[in-house]
């Protein structure tokens, strides 16, 4: 499959300019003790902010080329692997966010599974992805499928059903052109 971020990466943040991500994060509930994974991070263009508030902040993303630019970015750790296999134990990452990538993956239904895996009870995970309800996002699908981009796009209400856990507490909040789905693993039975 062509690389479209390897050849975007020196230059994504110039085109897709990070927005503050302080909505997010307050979902998020940021603790300075904890462990942030950054799931499809790319360049790290929404973690740089969360340095400095967790103990450690984790890239984790399939283009070595976006994770150079990472690697940049103060206080950012770059770990090169694919959503489908998470090279974390389970139960042990505290917080979790996905941010415009899951409709890159190859396998949406295997990348859910394993965010699920690696999240701790008590823990928090965040997807957010363009809102495919809006026209705008439509086009966005349609100019991506011309790309050759492996993209597609889910409603909000399809990722909510990936995640059907007796565990998973889950809140779908939109938020402009985009949705928030925010999931809690709770540590009892809900």
């Amino acid at each position: 499959m062509f690389d479209h971020f390897g050849i975007l990466a020196p230059f994504y943040e110039k085109i897709i300019k990070p927005k503050s991500p302080q909505g997010l994060f307050d979902h998020l509930k940021l603790q300075p003790d904890e462990l942030l994974l950054d799931v499809g991070g790319g360049t790290g263009r929404i973690t740089k902010f969360a340095s400095g508030s967790v103990k450690t902040v984790v890239v984790l993303d399939e283009s070595e080329k976006m994770l150079r630019q990472a690697k940049s970015k103060d206080g950012l750790l770059a770990l090169c692997a694919a959503s489908e296999r998470i090279p974390f134990e389970d139960n042990s990452i505290d917080k979790l966010i996905m941010v415009d990538a899951l409709h890159h993956v190859k396998n949406q239904k295997q990348t859910i599974a394993e965010l699920w895996r690696v999240l701790k009870p008590g823990g928090r995970l965040i997807i957010e992805e363009p809102d495919i309800r809006h026209l705008s996002i439509k086009l966005l699908a349609i100019g991506e499928k011309l790309l050759l981009m492996r993209s597609h796009f889910l409603s909000a209400q399809k990722i909510e059903e990936l995640f059907r856990h007796p565990q998973a507490r889950i809140e779908i909040v939109p938020d402009e052109y985009n949705v928030w789905i925010i999931v809690e693993k709770t540590t009892g039975f809900a």
